[in-house]
């Protein structure tokens, strides 16, 4: 007596909604590993395990791959920072010191801190994506630990100082 043949197991397949995060985090160590200009729109899809067409329908250019890898590493990290010191109850410096600590704990010692260096290297080749590291990065960020500064400045918690500088000085080490 023979069984019946047992179905064939189902090919893997991927959710449509979990290839863009797979891209970006492919992205994201190939960019840190070789730098922005040495890292090939095909790499990033074979260690994604997708087709080189696949990337491109989620991300048009390396440019936006980059783009994008960005802002989901840092911009939405600042975004949080900026929700964060919105409904902060502690004192100025207990705030900054949160801040510097999520910073570190889900940028700074993550394999994504790498990705300041790569824009650092190849800026000159590459103006206008600096660009957009500055306004999407820089400014907001300078903006969140100015306005920690200037909340301590007017609860009489720091003496005053220059905003900007001092934001600076606190980002710099990071």
């Amino acid at each position: 007596m023979s069984r019946p043949a047992a179905p064939a197991a189902p090919t893997r397949q991927r959710r449509k909604e979990e290839r863009p995060q797979e891209l970006l985090q492919a992205a994201l160590e190939l960019f840190v590993d070789r730098g922005f200009s040495a890292t090939r729109s095909e790499e990033v899809a074979k260690q994604a395990g997708v087709a080189k067409g696949t990337l491109y329908r989620y991300f048009p250019s390396k440019e936006e791959l980059f783009k994008a890898v960005v802002r989901q590493t840092l911009a939405s990290l600042i975004a949080e920072g900026i929700e964060l010191a919105g409904q902060f109850e502690g004192t100025s410096s207990e705030l900054l010191a949160t801040l510097m600590q999520t910073w570190w704990e889900k940028f700074g010692g993550t394999p994504a801190a790498g990705i300041h260096k790569v824009v650092m290297s190849e800026v000159r080749n590459f103006p206008e994506l600096a660009q957009f590291y500055n306004d999407e990065v820089i400014v907001p960020a300078d903006r969140l630990f100015a306005g920690c500064i200037q909340r301590g400045i007017d609860r009489g918690e720091f003496r005053p100082l220059p905003l900007h500088e001092a934001a600076h000085a606190l980002m710099s080490p990071m």
